[in-house]
């Protein structure tokens, strides 16, 4: 909040000749403190002084009638009073965590009146200027009313509104202050802004063995890590406790961020605000509209207050978000409508981090095989009917903890198996339980595909992927003399498709690699960087799998992939698997995309001097080709696609090696 004037009446009579300017330098601190006495000079400038604002114009006439709507009706109720300015006494301070819009002026007051029930109670006075304020404290009230058969509910997680103050200057000009409850000085915001945050909020909320079993712990301390996830299970749950409590009650309620949330000392739970902006599900009523109308409106509106909590949920575990200039980022990029399963190669781009180690954040959202980033994409999906309700998200694995035995969907274990293989791959320790175990995950990843249709495949393929691992042969630099030092970088697969009418899709196979000309390579990884860039056309059929059976198998021959589906099958006949998996045994084939290669072009750009240097380009080519997988090289050698959706892309090569893609934002 920011104020702009001078000399502060003890009646607030005088505040219609304060003008308020939300960019105004200096903002109110807690337990600053004003000065209540005036000078007749300070008196004598104060009334000159004149508020401006960007608003459009209105009529006094038009004021006045906003803001003498059924105020009486309003406290005939009994649950809304109606107070004069003098019941209260005004404090010379006011928390940072109340700070309201340009167009509101905010106290901290006790009530004196001996005769009230909130006798000696702290309240705040939320003084509404315009027009569009004072509507707002209104609509406050009427959501009270509304919300007054489950009373308990509404003050357990909605910051109380006690009543209204509605009076006139002497100039005719209508007041309208709104008495609600107060509730600490911060805001969840800035609560997170503190630097000791996390145990400042572990003993306001008076975190025990008792209050963790709320979110199914079983113990309180540990790693930081640990600490914080309990404390964001807390917080989470009881914020969508209370956004379900207003979804049950036709209200969304369309203003959730960090600013308008409060953490109550006294019952330890969370605020969600004054309710002021809150909306009907219906506008003229459930029964005066279309049912199709009204359930599309009730969907908008859910999935409106759903993509906040997600906005939240993500500044709460990652603190960089915090920062204005990477929220922007974090925002453009979900409104380019690219799905947010993709947010974690996403992030790590944006937070430059190579992978999610050293990072509290990351760490939270990657455990319990990454259920925070399914809840994050969940809460943040691109369209709005994909969206999760607060019920189910409540049921969701990353906010119960290990106490409540939570049975997973088949989503969940797709993308459990997803992040824990990218979680082997950024460990970058290929050895041979590594291995065995991503060729395991790969396996059933393929048996749990959801798309095996070409037409879903037309519609997920398209797009950039970067490639993860490959389960065939690994060939590096270590134990050779190669012709020439190659370190290769990124390596992706970006799939077109020409129109919605053609079938045929174009591959384009994309290695970046370093040339490394020094003697000291193993040090000194600077050197000439080339590209090499592989096109060619496909067309995508139906097809099946067959799983060739060990009786008939040569020796020595797909070793890996018998191993694999040995482990597979012993892993499937576990009772973990049984509820999940739709067959207990391996079966003879499974449905997959068959791809049918055309011609293939292959084109290197190489930095000076090789550039003009046929025989080195020739070994730089031929050393790629070994390092990489050849069905990059040899886009023919791709014969079948045996799984894909939003987030990961699994291809077969002739050979039988299985290539594992996740889908790049960039």
């Amino acid at each position: 909040m920011a104020l702009c004037g001078i000399g502060l009446s003890q009646t607030l009579e005088g505040i219609d000749k304060w003008c308020l300017g939300g960019n105004f330098s200096t903002r109110l601190m807690v337990h600053r403190h004003f000065n209540w006495k005036t000078s007749a000079r300070a008196q004598r400038r104060s009334s000159a002084i004149q508020c401006s604002s960007s608003r459009k114009v209105v009529s006094e006439e038009s004021v006045q009638n906003e803001a003498s709507v059924s105020v009486d009706d309003e406290s005939d109720s009994g649950h809304v009073i109606r107070f004069n300015m003098g019941d209260f006494k005004i404090l010379d301070r006011v928390s940072i965590g109340l700070s309201g819009r340009a167009d509101e002026v905010v106290f901290e007051a006790i009530v004196k009146d001996s005769n009230s029930p909130l006798h000696n109670t702290k309240v705040v006075l939320r003084q509404l200027i315009s027009v569009q304020a004072q509507r707002r404290g209104r609509r406050a009230i009427e959501v009270l009313k509304k919300l007054v058969r489950r009373r308990l509910m509404y003050h357990s997680y909605s910051m109380q509104v006690h009543g209204y103050v509605s009076s006139h200057t002497t100039s005719g000009r209508s007041l309208f202050t709104l008495v609600h409850g107060y509730h600490g000085s911060f805001s969840l915001r800035h609560w997170l802004q503190q630097a000791d945050w996390l145990p400042t909020l572990e003993a306001t909320l008076a975190l025990d063995e008792e209050s963790v079993r709320k979110v199914g712990d079983d113990s309180i301390g540990g790693p930081a890590a640990s600490r914080q996830l309990r404390l964001i299970r807390l917080l989470m749950r009881d914020l969508l406790i209370g956004v379900n409590y207003l979804h049950s009650h036709g209200l969304a309620h369309t203003e959730l961020r960090l600013e308008n949330v409060h953490i109550s000392p006294v019952d330890r739970h969370i605020k969600v605000g004054i309710l002021g902006n809150a909306a009907d599900f219906y506008e003229d009523g459930p029964n005066n509209s279309s049912p199709d109308s009204n359930m599309d409106r009730r969907q908008m509106m859910i999935a409106f207050d759903m993509r906040c909590v997600g906005f939240m949920m993500a500044k709460m575990v990652l603190r960089e978000l915090m920062d204005p200039l990477i929220f922007t980022k974090f925002k453009s990029f979900l409104t380019k409508g690219i799905d947010p399963s993709c947010l974690r190669e996403f992030l790590l781009q944006v937070l430059n981090r190579n992978s999610s180690s050293g990072n509290t954040g990351f760490q939270i959202l990657d455990r319990n095989w990454g259920a925070g980033w399914n809840l994050l994409s969940l809460l943040l999906a691109t369209k709005p009917s994909k969206r999760i309700s607060c019920l189910d998200a409540l049921r969701h694995p990353f906010l119960c903890g290990p106490r409540w035995r939570v049975d997973p969907s088949i989503d969940m274990i797709r993308w459990g198996l997803g992040s824990s293989a990218v979680r082997i791959t950024e460990e970058y320790i290929y050895r041979q339980p590594q291995r065995a175990r991503l060729a395991y995950f790969v396996e059933l990843m393929e048996m749990l595909n959801p798309h095996s249709k070409p037409k879903n495949w037309l519609e997920f393929l398209p797009g950039k992927w970067r490639m993860l691992y490959c389960t065939g042969r690994h060939i590096g630099l270590t134990l050779r003399q190669p012709p020439a030092r190659i370190l290769v970088g990124y390596v992706r697969l970006t799939v077109t498709r020409p129109s919605k009418s053609n079938t045929n899709l174009s591959f384009t196979s994309d290695i970046s690699f370093t040339v490394m000309t020094g003697r000291e390579w193993p040090h000194d990884k600077t050197g000439i960087t080339g590209k090499l860039q592989i096109n060619s056309l496909f067309r995508l059929m139906a097809g099946r799998r067959l799983y060739i059976k060990e009786e008939k198998t040569t020796p020595g021959l797909f070793s890996s992939q018998s191993d694999a589906q040995n482990s597979l099958v012993q892993k499937l006949s576990g009772r973990k698997w049984r509820k999940a998996v739709p067959f207990k045994d391996i079966p003879s084939s499974l449905s997959v995309a068959k791809l049918v290669s055309g011609d293939i072009e292959l084109t290197m750009s190489l930095g000076h001097p090789l550039n003009h240097n046929v025989d080195a380009a020739k070994n730089i080519v031929q050393e790629v080709r070994t390092q990489i997988p050849p069905e990059m090289f040899d886009l023919s050698k791709f014969v079948c696609g045996t799984y894909v959706d939003s987030r990961f892309l699994v291809l077969r090569g002739v050979n039988g090696s299985a290539l594992l893609f996740t889908r790049s934002w960039s």
